[in-house]
């Protein structure tokens, strides 16, 4: 089932997406109905309820919901307001050797859901926000959630998969990187020593307002019975700039949600991407090769069962004093 966030004639709502993808079942007057809210229904809503969402909603319900053409709603992500959206970081085997030194275990960062912007809408790019690059990657929606979540048991937390383009400002990573040094403990006592190193910092350049493109949709998970074997890939005005299988992505979703749910305690609607797809690209292009600011859009990123994200790029013009 892909299930959408949306909002028609100014009013926000979620439906099904049709399988030609050209219309949405609107199910908010049912599921107001059927869940006993006194409110609108938003995903997150739909994602508590989700353990009998399918004894609630029959068939025949469904059908008879008032049907929206595609092209008379604007899409949005599908969860709107996570909690929290952790992205895995060189979380793919094309990058281990171009690791010079890093953890063995996943390394992640997060988001805010300010960051967030659905299909079709804009990537906004200011002059000193400086080379701005796409990044195609899986992401899953938290149903269930928990602390200290099991391998084995990580798949029963999963509501379903959607596309995520990870935009990325290298300027911004660079302007926000410090080299300093460090004060460690010598050898367990009161004297300490100083250790040259380099650290840096996501806010900037990974969490700027429109830097997370989420959707269109999202697939139920038991749509997809094995999400690390999804074609993935990535393309600007048209051209390809990479493609992958997401069986390439080093850490696995059951590796991942026992790890970060060690340190981070995961709420329903929360988002975790897995990391961007990315084949070795043997001297020819990257992602990295694309600046959104000096060529605009769109850029869109598809993968296998789920759909095509696509976004246009809007430069915004220096504020005053810049």
């Amino acid at each position: 089932m892909k299930l959408a966030s949306f909002e028609y004639q100014g009013v926000a709502g979620i439906g099904i997406v049709s399988a030609d993808n050209d219309s949405i079942s609107h199910l908010n007057p049912l599921l107001v109905q059927k869940l006993g809210l006194g409110h609108q229904c938003s995903m997150m809503d739909l994602i508590e309820h989700a353990p009998d969402f399918a004894q609630k909603l029959s068939d025949s319900e469904v059908a008879t919901a008032p049907k929206l053409p595609m092209a008379s709603v604007q899409l949005k992500p599908p969860v709107r307001r996570p909690s929290k959206i952790i992205c895995l970081a060189l979380n793919n085997s094309a990058n281990s050797d171009r690791i010079m030194k890093g953890p063995s275990s996943p390394a992640f960062f997060t988001k805010p859901a300010s960051a967030l912007i659905g299909h079709q809408e804009a990537i906004e790019i200011r002059p000193e926000d400086g080379r701005t690059h796409p990044e195609p990657e899986l992401a899953l929606i938290i149903g269930k959630g928990g602390k200290n979540i099991r391998a084995q048991d990580a798949y029963q937390h999963v509501f379903g998969y959607t596309a995520h383009n990870d935009i990325t400002s290298v300027k911004m990573r660079t302007d926000d990187t410090f080299f300093y040094r460090a004060i460690h403990p010598k050898n367990g006592t009161l004297e300490i020593e100083y250790l040259d190193t380099w650290v840096t910092y996501s806010g900037r350049y990974k969490g700027t307002d429109t830097f997370s493109a989420l959707g269109p949709w999202l697939v139920t998970a038991d749509e997809i019975s094995n999400p690390h074997d999804l074609d993935i890939a990535c393309h600007h005005q048209g051209t390809l700039i990479t493609s992958d299988n997401t069986q390439n992505l080093t850490h696995k979703t059951p590796e991942v949600i026992e790890y970060v749910s060690r340190y981070v305690s995961l709420w329903p609607g929360d988002v975790i991407s897995l990391g961007t797809a990315l084949k070795k690209s043997g001297g020819g292009g990257a992602v990295q090769n694309i600046d959104l600011f000096n060529s605009g859009g769109p850029v869109s990123v598809t993968i296998q069962k789920i759909g095509k994200l696509e976004n246009r790029v809007k430069r915004l013009e220096p504020q005053p004093g810049q």
